[in-house]
């Protein structure tokens, strides 16, 4: 029950109207005080007054202990005409220990002796003093015993105490089953919805329809249904898409394997005599490799998912080298390979992913700068920072078009070289996204193009991400 909103808000609701019963006790304790030692000062005045009605004010021994017992006091002094006068007196048990002064006292005088009376459970005799009612005199001074007040306060003070835990227990009761009414019952409705579309969301009966009477929870139905809407819809896209890239996929790979065929046809025209054939051949085996090309592409972005880097420590000369000398296989005369590293320097990353990255990234810059017909350089250069490793591929080509940057990282968007599928940047960008790095455009205009690769150096395990 603690677990639950209703629970909680319940064992607060007691809580807080104890503490507010509390905030009560205190100063009610310190007017019960205040009442009772008034009433013993009246009955004390009443009993000196009728002694002083007597014949020569003088009363019996025994007339005067009755009195001094009825009033609930040891002695009586009043003070009338400037003349303090011992009405009645009785042996004092003890010392006495407290003195309270009714005549204008303030409620943290009240307060303040109150609570120490009710703290110090010592026996002793409390010294009243007080103003005489009807004007009958100056003030009136008695005496009394501690013990009784003391007992009386104790037993009011927890006929207050039970009485407020019957309120905070009744009250909290009432709270508890109208949050219960009006709160968590329509949180659990919301609740009990989210579950059943998370079952099935295709299905549209199980939306919510907004209902609820109060304004913040009609404001989050409203929201969830909107939310809901949009998942469904999404969904059923995505299924759609789902459905048509499987048989995307089927299709290029038959058409690939078909390709493969009127390639090699392709190839053996090439050795054709007939002139007209000679000169169609190499375009007729170009279109085909580029439809090649397009296919493999789209079968390796089709993919469910690539599988996870293996990291370790690995020296970047290394996949640097390997990268340079595939590509000086196809390069021309124009491109000049080249790279700037520092020595011995080691990163962590997958080295068989990381030489795609950089061999997508330099064949790109290649072909960027063989399609201008001018000579030009690839360079690639590393960096070791405090929190990170930089791998930068620059060349001195073109740049790209305006086009080709707004959509550099879009699936089938992004290409710039003719016949090229758009896919080349994004397949890379997810393999550094998947080392917790990044592949991004430095800069790109008439004095060329660079890309940066970002490795962070620190390694975050579940915990930290948890935490």
């Amino acid at each position: 029950m603690i677990h639950s909103l209703s629970g909680r808000f319940l064992i607060l609701s007691i809580i807080f109207v104890m503490l507010a019963e509390v905030l009560i006790f205190v100063p009610s304790i310190a007017r019960f005080r205040q009442d009772y030692l008034l009433a013993r000062v009246e009955k004390a005045q009443i009993a000196s007054l009728s002694v002083l009605a007597s014949e020569r004010s003088v009363v019996s021994p025994e007339l005067a202990q009755e009195l001094l017992d009825n009033a609930g006091v040891y002695n009586v002094r009043l003070a009338r005409d400037s003349v303090s006068t011992l009405v009645l007196s009785s042996p004092i048990p003890g010392q006495i220990t407290t003195t309270v002064d009714l005549r204008d006292a303030s409620a943290f005088y009240l307060i303040r002796g109150a609570m120490k009376q009710l703290i110090d459970p010592a026996e002793g005799v409390v010294r009243v003093l007080g103003a005489p009612t009807m004007a009958a005199g100056s003030m009136i001074d008695v005496t009394m015993d501690q013990a009784p007040l003391r007992a009386a306060m104790v037993d009011y003070g927890l006929r207050i105490l039970v009485l407020s835990l019957v309120i905070s227990v009744f009250s909290a009761g009432l709270l508890f089953l109208a949050v219960r009414r009006f709160m968590v019952k329509p949180i659990e409705r919301v609740i009990s919805n989210m579950q059943a579309y998370s079952a099935a969301p295709e299905d549209a009966r199980r939306l919510i329809m907004p209902n609820n009477s109060l304004r913040e929870l009609r404001a989050a139905e409203e929201a969830l249904y909107g939310l809901q809407t949009q998942l469904t819809g999404s969904l059923k896209q995505k299924q759609h898409l789902a459905q048509l890239g499987g048989a995307v996929a089927k299709i290029s790979h038959d058409l690939r394997n078909i390709l493969t065929t009127a390639t090699l046809l392709a190839d053996r025209m090439e050795r054709s005599e007939d002139p007209a054939v000679k000169r169609s051949a190499p375009k007729l085996v170009n279109s085909l490799s580029r439809a090649v090309n397009l296919c493999e592409s789209t079968l390796t972005f089709g993919k469910a998912e690539e599988a996870p880097p293996k990291l370790a420590m690995i020296p970047l000369s290394k996949i640097v080298d390997d990268v340079l000398q595939s590509e000086r296989l196809a390069a021309s005369e124009l491109v000049t390979l080249s790279d700037d590293l520092p020595v011995g320097l080691t990163i962590r990353a997958d080295g068989e992913q990381m030489f795609r990255v950089l061999s997508n990234l330099v064949r790109n810059a290649r072909q960027a700068i063989e399609a201008t017909k001018q000579p030009g350089e690839v360079k690639i250069s590393g960096t070791e920072l405090e929190s990170s490793w930089i791998i930068a591929v620059s060349d001195t080509g073109p740049g790209l078009p305006e086009k080709a940057k707004a959509n550099l990282f879009t699936p089938f968007e992004g290409g710039v070289r003719k016949g090229g599928t758009g896919l080349g940047l994004v397949i890379a960008a997810e393999l550094m996204r998947g080392h917790g790095g990044s592949l991004e455009l430095e800069r790109s205009d008439e004095t060329g193009t660079e890309f940066k690769i970002r490795l962070p150096r620190e390694m975050v395990n579940a915990v930290e991400l948890s935490a």
